[in-house]
């Protein structure tokens, strides 16, 4: 608590009730994420955890191509599936918050009672995953480049275009899952997996370890309409560099065309998820939802 009281400190935090929410939200999420364990068991579930699942598509790599892990298309392959890890911990950690708080803690009614930016909270709860994620990703990446030899140079690595392109990418991975949250609100029934169905679909159409042009044609333009299609092709272009051997779905656009496209998304997800939120908060209220219990 003591960082999350310094930040609080700050004069323009302290005067902003949006940030005032964040923060003490941020915090609160980071103590119910990592307190299950104790701090040894909870290091060695965040290291192996990404590196046993990044090893099943290695395994599943290797028997196909008959062990060509030399090859460019594997680091991006490996890349894709890496960066992956901050979609499903980003959408399903601020969505998942609605469930905790409904069904888990039974506060979400003494939330809305008090003067929090519940928008902004929703959001802060979110933090928690996406340092959880983070530290996946910078794992999974560190043990590619030990292991198997992934051609990522530090002093190589585009860090304006993979800065800018990662935090567009947050932001709109945050706005879908408050909006997936703002739908949950309004589900009396069958809520527990939507998060996770969604990062699933998104696995499947988003250019993640095999190109769009293996869907059929009626399915291939879903992938477009993702924001985290363009956020991995742009990642991974500034990571590997010249070593970047693509898939040919976005070979068309270039890093400046690919983050114009992600700034359109980031933008148009922060409108629509904030007014979705207010419209399905009201509704929620209105049928007795918010703080409704199914007990299963």
């Amino acid at each position: 608590m003591v960082i999350a009281q310094r930040i609080l400190d700050i004069p323009f935090v302290r005067r902003s009730n949006a940030l005032r929410s964040f923060v003490v939200a941020a915090w609160l999420g980071w103590q119910i994420e990592s307190n299950w364990a104790d701090p040894f068991l909870f290091a060695i579930y965040s290291i192996a955890r990404p590196i046993a699942g990044v090893l099943i598509l290695v395994v599943m790599y290797s028997v196909i191509t008959n062990g060509a892990l030399e090859q460019p298309i594997f680091a991006y392959i490996y890349l894709g599936n890496a960066l992956y890890m901050l979609v499903g911990q980003v959408i399903t950690g601020v969505s998942w918050v609605v469930i905790d708080d409904r069904e888990h803690y039974r506060t979400m009614k003494q939330l809305h009672t008090t003067p929090l930016n519940h928008y902004t909270y929703l959001l802060g709860r979110g933090v928690a995953r996406l340092i959880i994620g983070t530290i996946s990703v910078l794992i999974t990446i560190g043990f590619g480049i030990v292991a198997f030899k992934l051609p990522i140079v530090p002093a190589a690595i585009d860090w304006p275009l993979f800065i800018v392109s990662t935090g567009l990418g947050v932001i709109c991975l945050a706005t879908m899952g408050l909006i997936l949250g703002a739908l949950t609100m309004m589900m009396a029934r069958h809520f527990w997996s939507l998060g996770e169905a969604v990062a699933g679909a998104l696995y499947l159409f988003s250019g993640a370890i095999f190109p769009l042009e293996t869907l059929p044609n009626w399915l291939r333009p879903l992938g477009y309409i993702f924001p985290v299609t363009y956020w991995l092709e742009v990642a991974r272009r500034s990571l590997l560099g010249p070593n970047a051997a693509g898939f040919p779905t976005l070979t068309a656009f270039s890093n400046e065309g690919l983050i114009a496209i992600l700034s359109g998304f980031a933008v148009v997800l922060s409108i629509s998820s904030y007014y979705f939120y207010r419209w399905a908060l009201h509704q929620a209220m209105e049928k007795g939802l918010i703080d409704m219990e199914t007990g299963y």
